[in-house]
């Protein structure tokens, strides 16, 4: 329970910090930036020399291509402060990702005006609580998580867009297994005969449709079907679906025949 109301609290602290997007610089450092122009300043050491290179020029392209300027800077004991501003010259088209090893979340976003008509606050709340948070970084590094958090933002801009982020974490895809499950087994039990003569209850399915159908449809398969085009996800949900309702179907009839009245000799 402790762990629970900790996510819940950092999601809230992120909401907060994202609403008032304006970054807090308590310091002017400008002597730790480079002379040459370049858009990742890595203080902290989060990438290795070919990394930074291939970002260096991801970036670059970026910006050329379509204008948007994405910026990244790391930072550990010191950092540039308020000079980064001026450095990079931010305004409503530029995103500047700040990754500190030295708060709970790695990741942090000074998003520009203009960024919010493509992708609404919430979908960097979850960018942040996605790939910043300390387990994600345990299991694939502080690069992992900087490089994958950057490559949502480029492919959301470049689909014109994103509600939410790209890409199904194993955590989420166990969840929408197993509403999937729960929906089937609700179903299966709806759907058994109370009747005699009578294969399949049509009025308990269509009663209890709000619910089953909430539990598969809104809960199994939109999160998967908003967030990647692969389909091997919904076939498998979709299946234990299926199996979960013929499975609470079988369990139903052999609940109810216990209460059948027995037949007169």
């Amino acid at each position: 329970m402790p762990s629970k109301i900790n996510y819940l609290l950092g999601i809230f602290l992120s909401i907060l910090v994202l609403i008032s997007h304006k970054p807090v610089f308590a310091i002017n450092n400008p002597n730790l930036l480079p002379e040459e122009k370049t858009p990742v300043i890595d203080l902290a050491k989060t990438l290795s020399p070919n990394q930074k290179k291939s970002l260096e020029e991801k970036l670059n392209n970026l910006e050329t291509e379509s204008g948007w300027k994405i910026k990244y800077l790391s930072q550990f004991e010191s950092s540039p402060g308020s000079a980064i501003k001026d450095y990079w010259d931010l305004d409503e088209t530029s995103l500047l990702i700040v990754a500190d090893p030295r708060g709970g979340n790695l990741l942090n976003f000074n998003v520009g005006e203009a960024y919010f008509n493509f992708m609404p606050r919430l979908f960097w709340v979850e960018l942040q609580t996605r790939f910043g948070n300390q387990y994600y970084v345990k299991d694939h590094g502080e690069d992992g998580a900087v490089l994958d958090a950057i490559d949502s933002v480029k492919i959301c801009l470049e689909r014109g867009g994103c509600q939410v982020v790209p890409g199904l974490p194993k955590e989420q895809y166990i969840w929408t297994l197993c509403t999937s499950i729960l929906g089937g087994l609700v179903a299966g039990f709806a759907s058994a005969p109370r009747k005699e003569g009578q294969v399949i209850s049509i009025g308990f399915l269509a009663l209890l449709s709000p619910l089953w159908g909430m539990l598969f449809g809104i809960f199994g398969l939109a999160p998967i079907i908003s967030r990647t085009n692969d389909l091997l996800p919904l076939f498998k949900n979709g299946l234990a679906f299926t199996a979960a309702g013929i499975a609470g179907y079988i369990l139903s009839q052999t609940l109810f025949s216990r209460y059948e009245k027995p037949k007169n000799t």
